[in-house]
Order: C-alpha cells, then structure tokens, then sequence
C-alpha cells in the first residue's frame, strides 16, 4: 500500500461530504482524508492499486481541482 498527496481545492466539511462516494467507490482507497485546513487542502489517499488516475478522475468527477504532489 502507498500513501498518495494530492493538493485540492476542497475548502469544508460540505466539500468532503460530495466527494466521499466517489472516492468510496474506488475498492483500492483503504482511507482517505483532506486537511482543510492547510493551505493547499491536501487529500491524503492510502492506495492498494497501480492506477493512480483513478483518484484524479473521481475527484474531477466530483467537481473539485486536484493534482498530485511528489513526496
């Protein structure tokens, strides 16, 4: 498993709420958060799979911007 960061503009708690069945329904999302309260809104994504593009697409799909940070 590998944990991903993906700098998002999700801002609150309503935010998490509309994306959550999008990222639920990805199998290999173990867990999952956003930090609010950061300045880059940080989704934190622990990954089982090898398809990363996955998590953008769903978050984009749910109507957010999101682009993936190197650790």
């Amino acid at each position: 498993m590998r944990t991903l960061r993906f700098k998002t503009n999700m801002k609150c708690s309503g935010c998490t709420d509309t994306v959550t069945p999008f990222l639920n329904s990805v199998p290999e999302i173990k867990k999952w958060e956003v930090d609010t309260s950061s300045k880059d809104k940080i989704l934190t994504v622990d990954f089982d799979g090898t398809n990363e593009g996955i998590i953008l697409t769903k978050v984009e799909e749910a109507g957010f911007k999101i682009e993936k940070i190197s650790l």
